[in-house]
């Protein structure tokens, strides 16, 4: 549990650039520095209250030049839920710790395998689970050997529209905001098919096509898809008659060890499209 600070006045520091902020209703931040001159690599903010307390927070930069960046979901991509959707935030905030968990098979080596051709670019977690489960989250992903990156959470309560916030509209929000951040980044989207993840990544690359190199699903078991949304079949949203995801390249498998050789057959085709660009 937590107990949040509305409203609060904050201190925002790193490398010389200083802002004043304050906390939502909520007690959370959502902070914009400018800051030239810093180089690619981890960094550390300053959180300043009133009182003189002092957090520093780790800050992930990637270069202005990077165009190879990774999104995934954490929830049956990442971590094994083996739970009705309904429950899984509350057990991964108050029963279970990361020792507990399992991951799914696989996706820590695709995950490094991609990255070793990519050293530097930046890598994004997006959930629609709490921020509460960010410490639970981040001990999960050391232990599992998972690259190091950013999340974008979000949080529980009601809002203006209805008693939860909307999984597939955070995740839509969060790439969107993510296209405008990281301007010359082509993503590499990772879900799976027991929720949202085929339509709002299709949504994106029809979208922004240029802003999307492939889309890797990983596949649920029968009993994964009962757990993930009542059904023994893919969940089909009504966006699936509107959007198609032709825009980019998909890819489809249980796990990551056999994700991984045909996502690299995309990436690499992807690449050698590039060369001849490059070339001609």
């Amino acid at each position: 549990m937590s107990a949040p600070v509305p409203r609060a006045e904050v201190s925002v520091s790193m490398a010389g650039s200083r802002v004043e902020v304050r906390t939502d209703r909520s007690g959370y931040l959502d902070v914009r520095l400018q800051i030239d001159g810093l180089t690619p690599g981890e960094h550390h903010a300053e959180l300043i209250t009133p009182d003189g307390t002092t957090t520093r927070l780790p800050v992930l930069v990637s270069s202005s030049e990077e165009t190879f960046g990774l999104v995934s979901d954490l929830d049956d991509t990442v971590i094994s839920t083996s739970l009705p959707r309904l429950f899984i935030a509350a057990w991964n905030s108050f029963v279970v710790t990361e020792e507990g968990r399992r991951a799914v098979p696989g996706m820590a080596r695709m995950y490094q395998r991609m990255l070793a051709e990519h050293p530097g670019a930046p890598v994004i977690y997006v959930s629609t689970g709490a921020w509460n489960t960010y410490p639970f989250l981040k001990r999960f992903l050391a232990r599992h050997d998972f690259p190091q990156g950013a999340m974008l959470l979000t949080d529980w309560g009601p809002t203006n529209t209805g008693w939860f916030r909307s999984g597939p509209e955070h995740k839509r929000t969060s790439l969107r905001e993510l296209a405008r951040d990281f301007p010359n980044v082509r993503w590499v989207l990772v879900g799976d098919d027991g929720q949202h993840d085929p339509s709002l990544y299709g949504e994106f690359a029809e979208l922004q096509p240029d802003r999307v190199r492939a889309i890797a699903l990983r596949e649920l078991s029968m009993t994964e898809q009962v757990l993930a949304h009542g059904s023994t079949t893919v969940l089909a949203d009504d966006d699936d008659v509107t959007w198609s995801p032709d825009k980019a390249p998909e890819v489809r498998a249980p796990d990551g060890d056999q994700l991984w050789p045909l996502l690299k057959a995309v990436l690499d085709e992807d690449e050698h499209r590039a060369d001849g660009k490059e070339k001609n």
